[in-house]
């Protein structure tokens, strides 16, 4: 098919799309702070409500939900990202009287509203009209209609389409005193296409960065099978290309399309929106690595996180605050959850696992004491028609309040009185953890391990190493009640924290590696783990001695490695792990300079080598595993090192099920939550300054003892 498009699409390729690639290129993946100007809009209380589709009603209800919106405390809703065919339902018309009605109804009873632009979703006629916007997948077959998300994010006939719905929206919408901002797209994730056109965008792409065909060759290292080009029209597309140098470049690419689609979106809407209206995006999960989750969030007003976890009994709050503590790290400051587990979740009926009374309070207050601004359930209404019928809303199938709607109006009348205070939480972590997109990527192209489980963190459990490794530490810091930041590849200040933890850096440029150098020579104290240094940016593996870039600071070198079959055990137990006194999957065989050895493998070859290692350069430290140690050890060694550093404190003595978070308020004041992940009542010592509990509204002293009840929460605020 021929297709014929104005001139806006050449606008947006030359002006946009050229221009991101070489603001990326040049700044490593971060846009800059200037990407975005600050917003008018700032959050004075916390906004809390759904996601509300009146236009999948089966009958016309929208008063009644505006009034039962209103008796729960709901002061926010988000509308309209789901139903592009609504918006246009044919080429070029567009209709807003039926939102018009749902946002004025919104705005009389004092709620504000989110507006989404509708790109996730292409409705029915654009499809027919121009299938090829579809993905083209590398096993060859084209996405088809039917599913959300199965188009080609670069295609020009779908970014032409995109832009003109959007921009209609935000015009119409951009003086609506309800609507304070506006969601672009939903959970964008790449289809990873692999197209004729997509190709043509790759080499583009590499021409950019690399400049030259020569320039390629050599850091891929194309001599290998004699796969080196003489220009670029002889690069293969990807499909049934395996070498990790142009796997690794062709994922970042993947994660600059949508990078790049999302700075569009977010452009368009600057350019029409209001003055006071703000730019946000709901990613699906934190911590993902087909996203650049950092150089989207430049583009935004405020990051946000959709959050789903277990409830029940495997309820711990877990996944809630490492999920939260991502996002808030990714600008620095308070971050939205758009969506987020009302009652049972699932694309089929097979698990169902709706929350026990008092579970959907305690999250809402786990959300807020990790950072988050906004709280808003998916959805408001169980859905009687398409493939989500079983991830129900805040209204159960009947629409009729029941057990979960009590809950989420007595939060709601919480949030009346403690919305002020609890807003705009701040905090003065000195604990990191390093998050590398491209160690993820590379070392699940290059796995090590086998069968190697990492703690259950939510429906979505990371199945790559390099995610469980990085899981297990947040779990045990989190067990511990230590809060932490993530940092990146290009977070400039380091030496902020006393703490940095690496998990497994498996891909790493040589000015990372000068940064990790002088973390430690500065300071800090530095946890690596095997694998670190191993390659240079392009997944070429270093021909330095191992680990490289590091040996100075880690007072070690290794040449060797082995696979384990089995868990290996540490000589003598050191470290009193009992059943768990073990390390798994992978062994280096460190030969120490200057590192002193905290534990060796007791086995027969093995135990020659020191399976852990602690070095003391310039003003700081280096401790590296060498293999995976279980929960167990690794937890009695970053208690050590915390310990060390004067950053434990009697949070430590909590119960098991107790889990404390803290902040600052806006007014200055400590702000101290506890949880209890418990079924049953837990007592604890209070052991900070005096202060008032703002849940009760009751005195507190220091050194009393505290009782929280099954799934309850108390939030201590002092001077």
């Amino acid at each position: 098919m021929i297709i014929t498009l104005p001139n806006v699409f050449e606008t947006i390729k030359k002006r946009f799309k050229l221009l991101i690639i070489g603001v990326l290129i040049a700044t490593g993946g971060n846009f800059g702070s200037s990407a975005v100007h600050a917003q008018s809009y700032s959050f004075d209380d916390i906004l809390f409500g759904v996601a509300y589709y009146h236009e999948y009603m089966p009958y016309e209800r929208l008063e009644e939900d505006v009034r039962l919106m209103k008796e729960a405390g709901i002061n926010y809703v988000r509308l309209g990202e789901s139903t592009w065919q609504l918006w246009e339902p044919r080429d070029g018309e567009f209709e807003f009287e039926w939102m018009d009605r749902v946002v004025n109804a919104m705005h009389k009873a004092g709620i504000k509203v989110i507006m989404g632009t509708p790109t996730y979703s292409i409705p029915a006629w654009l499809y027919r009209k121009y299938p090829e916007i579809a993905a083209m997948q590398e096993n060859g077959q084209r996405l088809k209609y039917g599913i959300r998300q199965n188009v080609d994010l670069t295609h020009p006939v779908y970014l032409y389409y995109s832009e003109r719905v959007i921009r209609q929206i935000v015009e119409h919408y951009k003086a609506n005193p309800a609507v304070i901002g506006y969601q672009i797209d939903n959970e964008t994730h790449s289809k990873w296409p692999d197209g004729k056109e997509n190709h043509v965008q790759y080499i583009e792409y590499l021409k950019k960065k690399f400049q030259t065909v020569g320039e390629i060759n050599k850091v891929w290292g194309l001599n290998y099978w004699g796969q080196a080009i003489n220009d670029w029209g002889e690069l293969h597309p990807p499909s049934g290309f395996n070498h990790p140098g142009y796997r690794l470049e062709w994922a970042r690419y993947q994660r600059f399309t949508v990078t790049d689609f999302l700075a569009w979106q977010a452009s368009i809407v600057k350019k029409y929106k209001g003055a006071s209206q703000f730019i946000v995006h709901d990613f699906a999960g934190a911590l993902r690595s087909d996203l650049d989750q950092k150089a989207i969030s430049a583009v935004l007003d405020y990051a946000g996180v959709n959050i789903y976890h277990y409830d029940q009994d495997k309820s711990d709050g877990l996944r809630i605050a490492m999920q939260g503590d991502f996002t808030r790290s990714l600008k620095m400051k308070n971050y939205l959850v758009p969506e987020t587990n009302a009652a049972s979740i699932g694309w089929n009926s097979r698990e169902q696992f709706p929350p026990y009374d008092g579970q959907l309070r305690l999250n809402y207050y786990a959300h807020i004491g990790s950072g988050a601004n906004l709280v808003s359930y998916w959805h408001w209404h169980s859905l009687h028609n398409g493939i989500e019928q079983y991830w129900r809303g805040v209204l159960p199938h009947d629409l009729k309040p029941g057990r979960i709607y009590k809950e989420v109006a007595a939060i709601g009348h919480e949030r009346e009185k403690l919305g002020k205070k609890l807003v705009n939480l701040k905090k003065n972590n000195k604990v990191a953890i390093l998050f590398s997109e491209d160690s993820d990527v590379a070392l699940n192209l290059q796995r090590f391990d086998n069968n190697f489980k990492g703690p259950e963190t939510g429906p979505w459990d990371a199945d790559g190493a390099y995610q469980k490794i990085l899981t297990r530490f947040y779990k045990i810091l989190y067990d511990l009640h230590v809060e932490v930041d993530f940092v990146f590849e290009n977070t400039e200040n380091l030496n902020q924290y006393q703490v940095l933890i690496v998990p497994s850096l498996y891909i790493a440029s040589d000015a990372m590696l000068s940064k990790l150098n002088a973390y430690v020579k500065n300071g800090g104290h530095l946890v690596v783990t095997m694998k670190s240094g191993f390659c240079n940016e392009y997944s070429a593996v270093r021909h330095d001695t191992m680990p490289a870039g590091l040996t100075d600071v880690a007072g070690f070198t290794y040449q060797e490695f082995s696979t384990l079959r089995n868990p290996v055990p540490l000589k003598g137990d050191p470290f009193k792990a009992k059943n768990e006194n073990y390390t798994e999957q992978w062994v280096e065989f460190l030969q120490t300079i200057t590192a002193k050895p905290l534990a060796f493998y007791d086995h027969p070859f093995f135990g020659k080598y020191p399976a852990i290692v602690r070095n003391n350069s310039g003003k700081g430290a280096m401790t590296y595993f060498g293999s995976i140690p279980s929960e167990s050890i690794m937890k009695s060694i970053l208690t050590s090192v915390l310990d060390e550093r004067n950053l434990l404190s009697t949070d430590q003595q909590l119960p098991e099920t107790i889990k404390v978070k803290h902040g600052i308020s806006n007014s200055g004041r400590n702000l101290h939550f506890y949880y209890n992940f418990s079924p049953a009542e837990q007592s604890f010592s209070y052991t900070y300054s005096d202060g008032i509990n703002l849940i009760t509204n009751q005195p507190v002293q220091k050194n009393i003892v505290l009782t929280l009840k099954a799934w309850d929460v108390a939030i201590i605020e002092t001077k």
